[in-house]
């Protein structure tokens, strides 16, 4: 009999009392998904989920009675967000599909575990544990679990048909859980109905994808996306520029203790085209800051095999140090896939890694003079004060920040004079 009874999250007091709530008076509730998934894995769990027999009315009033805060998170669809010792419990009322187009479902509540579970995605994320830990499958799910399988529950086809949404999640999965090579009749059907995932809101899309590129290694599921012809639907950036720095990046997140970067690794893929970058944040509802954060790696430049750190430090000041760094961190990457035997591949890693240091590490110098100083010189107001300022600030620049104060005093007097 397998069970997740000797878990320490299983043991929380407040789980054990919300289990406790609902499994009382003729309900039922189960612990679902994801945390017996993880459970059973070996891996951390992190939000607790509950599957009840009870209506979603019946919740709130038991939650009410009880003196525990119930939250109607989606309440039309039977979940009710239980907070107890400011942990959250999604709690839902067990579904069944009534009709489904493809984005959106309408539902039925009821009292029947297996209908429940045959309408989710994948038979890893439909197992469930009763109040004493004992894992209830009722979809072969738990020898997937043991051969790591990723696998649609029922007819892959069918499932996908219900949501198309799960094109991706099949992926994700496969790059969070998975071995070997993807469930064969779930790629198939995946990469038949491809196309399907233009009619997902551009925000649903990107959610998806961004979580698959968050995973911690998501190259195997990258190189089945781009087999199937599901990256290049959703991303068709990258038909042509490829994942081949995928697993070059995520080496490097390991040897240097990187925190997986969803953003970084789309940036690995797609060409840094601010034009076309700037069309694909406008297609999948980026948010402004990721947008930004794309524009300002394409607009970074280069970083040259021999290049100074003074010279770096002023392509530090007149770029910012975000799409830099995010250019080192590639750039290291790459050197460090080619390096093996590569002498010129190990010294540009090196020189990378160095610079990488001193751009985490910088602090914009201030420019010692202001727009205050230019009028006070005697040039009137109007256009002419911020070029000459400009003009200033650049050999300053040109200089490594050395000009103090009076020197450039100095030089604005003399071109006033000029003037």
């Amino acid at each position: 009999m397998t069970s997740v009874s000797g878990e320490a999250w299983f043991a929380d007091p407040a789980l054990v009392r919300v289990l406790a709530l609902l499994n009382s008076d003729g309900g039922e509730a189960r612990i679902a998904g994801g945390a017996v998934r993880n459970s059973l894995m070996g891996l951390p769990v992190a939000d607790i989920d509950i599957a009840t027999t009870l209506r979603p009315e019946a919740v709130v009033e038991r939650a009410k009675d009880a003196g525990i805060k119930a939250v109607p998170t989606g309440i039309e669809h039977g979940t009710v967000t239980l907070v107890l010792d400011g942990k959250p419990f999604e709690v839902t009322t067990l579904r069944r599909d009534v009709a489904t187009d493809g984005r959106r479902a309408d539902v039925a509540f009821g009292t029947d575990w297996r209908a429940d579970a045959e309408r989710r995605d994948l038979t890893i994320n439909a197992l469930y544990a009763d109040a004493e830990g004992t894992v209830i499958d009722l979809v072969d799910g738990l020898p997937d679990i043991e051969s790591r399988t990723v696998r649609f529950i029922g007819d892959a086809a069918t499932r996908i048909a219900e949501d198309h949404l799960r094109i991706l999640r099949f992926f994700r999965f496969f790059a969070l859980y998975g071995s070997g090579r993807p469930d064969a009749e779930g790629l198939k059907v995946c990469a038949r109905a491809k196309d399907k995932l233009g009619r997902l809101s551009a925000e649903r899309v990107w959610s998806e994808t961004k979580k698959l590129l968050a995973a911690p290694d998501p190259g195997r599921a990258l190189l089945w996306m781009r087999q199937a012809g599901v990256l290049t639907a959703i991303l068709p950036e990258t038909e042509k520029w490829g994942i081949d720095a995928i697993p070059g990046l995520i080496d490097a997140e390991k040897a240097f203790g990187w925190q997986p970067e969803a953003m970084l690794r789309l940036a690995a893929m797609v060409p840094p085209d601010r034009e076309r970058l700037k069309a694909l944040a406008g297609r999948l509802r980026l948010s402004k800051a990721e947008a930004a954060g794309l524009d300002h790696w394409a607009a970074a430049p280069d970083i040259a095999p021999k290049l100074a750190e003074t010279a770096f430090d002023r392509l530090l000041y007149r770029n910012g140090p975000q799409g830099l760094i995010a250019r080192l961190k590639l750039a290291l990457a790459g050197a460090r896939a080619r390096g093996l035997g590569d002498g010129e591949a190990l010294a540009f890693a090196g020189l990378c890694q160095r610079l990488l240091a001193r751009a985490e590490k910088w602090q914009r110098p201030s420019f010692p003079l202001t727009g205050a100083d230019v009028l006070a010189a005697g040039i009137p107001a109007g256009p002419k004060v911020g070029a000459v300022l400009g003009a200033i600030e650049e050999e300053w620049v040109k200089g490594n920040f050395n000009e103090g104060r009076t020197a450039l005093l100095a030089r604005l007097t003399a071109e006033a004079g000029e003037r």
